[in-house]
């Protein structure tokens, strides 16, 4: 799941050390790609600072709900379904159909939730600028990263540019694919494939729509109270 996907589950919560711990393992693998921390593995290390315990409580958070999310019934379906709808878009490109469809099907999600207003995007937005970033950068220290200023460079641009807004227009969400797509293969899709990907997921969206927030509704009646 994406940023507001995963918000969707502590949009209610109001430690927003917990909020930020929550997206923290997307955030950076956005900002550093090549970085991969495992927290889970030395909890240990966390325990002394409660800051530090919310941070990992939201991480531990974001891997159970993609854990659920990855393995639903939802998710195989839809998979294969919006990976039937966009082949056409994928002829000729170096682009995995199922890689493009397992990433759309999480964007689009997140843009029927911001037109849905089932969540806040300004409230997720002032919970992550009160996140303690000093506890941040204590806590990539401890999962193994010596220089944070990379990250938290990013995550202040992140907050500031309010990103995630482009997502209320669904042709922003074809243009973040490609964008995505981009960071593997120099040149994955032409203007027309671009332009027939947007068509795609605008039948897609409005197929998907109706039935969206049961996906949600599951994964809240398995995940267990913080």
């Amino acid at each position: 799941m994406n940023f507001l996907s995963h918000y969707y589950f502590e949009r209610d919560n109001t430690d927003e050390n917990i909020v930020i711990g929550v997206v923290l393992p997307d955030l950076i693998k956005n900002a550093q790609k090549e970085i991969n921390l495992y927290p889970g593995k030395e909890k240990h290390l966390f325990l002394k600072d409660p800051i530090q315990q919310s941070l990992l409580k939201g991480w531990e958070r974001h891997l159970e709900v993609d854990r659920i999310f990855h393995n639903s019934n939802f998710f195989k379906v839809q998979t294969a379904a919006l990976k039937q709808l966009i082949l056409p878009a994928c002829e000729n490109s170096p682009v995995k159909p199922f890689f493009l469809a397992h990433i759309g099907i999480e964007l689009v999600l997140d843009h029927i939730l911001t037109v849905k207003g089932t969540v806040n995007i300004n409230t997720f937005y002032e919970q992550l600028i009160k996140s303690d970033k000093k506890a941040i950068a204590a806590f990539l220290n401890n999962c193994g990263v010596t220089d944070t200023s990379i990250f938290l460079k990013f995550l202040d641009n992140f907050i500031t540019s309010r990103y995630l807004f482009s997502y209320q227009k669904i042709e922003n969400i074809s243009y973040a694919l490609n964008r995505i797509c981009m960071r593997i293969w120099p040149h994955p899709f032409t203007e027309a494939q671009t332009e027939l990907l947007h068509e795609k997921l605008i039948i897609y969206r409005d197929a998907v729509e109706p039935e969206y927030l049961d996906i949600f509704k599951r994964i809240e009646s398995i995940l267990p109270p913080l």
